[in-house]
């Protein structure tokens, strides 16, 4: 089973980063049977790609849901049908879902969400994180080594 693990954020827009650390902390799984942890930052069309290519993926991101800044979300997004246009700095996973063909997606996928304390343009010029999305990095880091466990420990069961 080919598993990634997929950080999405800007570094440059405050807890929008907050994917892109998280895959950071989660560097010692990659290479790790078979799962391949990438820090995609904003690069949509590169996400797409690797999707196309694994057997899951969890992408870890910040969403805006409505709790408390910090609360951490597993989600199951849906893939979309090739309808969503190109933005190239605006590719967030549910765009890059929409933009894949129907099928191309990986049969297990769930994103792993942080609500942030800033969202979008609101965390420009922002050094880092807020403290309660920077105290989420661990949790999340946790949830997603519980799944890939999961998932790893599922596939060699059917072995």
């Amino acid at each position: 089973m080919r598993v990634l693990v997929g950080g999405i954020g800007n570094v440059f827009l405050g807890d929008d980063a907050f994917g892109v650390a998280v895959a950071a902390r989660l560097r010692d799984l990659h290479g790790r049977d078979g799962v391949e942890v990438v820090d995609f930052g904003i690069r949509g069309i590169d996400l797409a790609y690797a999707l196309a290519e694994v057997d899951a993926a969890i992408l870890i991101d910040t969403v805006t849901r409505g709790g408390a800044p910090g609360t951490l979300y597993v989600l199951e997004p849906e893939e979309g049908a090739g309808t969503a246009g190109v933005a190239m700095h605006g590719m967030t996973p549910d765009r890059v879902l929409r933009w894949l063909p129907a099928g191309a997606a990986p049969p297990f996928l769930r994103l792993v969400g942080c609500e942030p304390a800033t969202f979008g343009e609101e965390g420009l010029g922002r050094d880092g994180l807020s403290p309660p999305v920077a105290g989420a990095i661990e949790p999340a880091a946790r949830l997603v080594q519980r799944i890939v466990g999961e998932l790893i420990g599922a596939d060699s069961e059917r072995a």
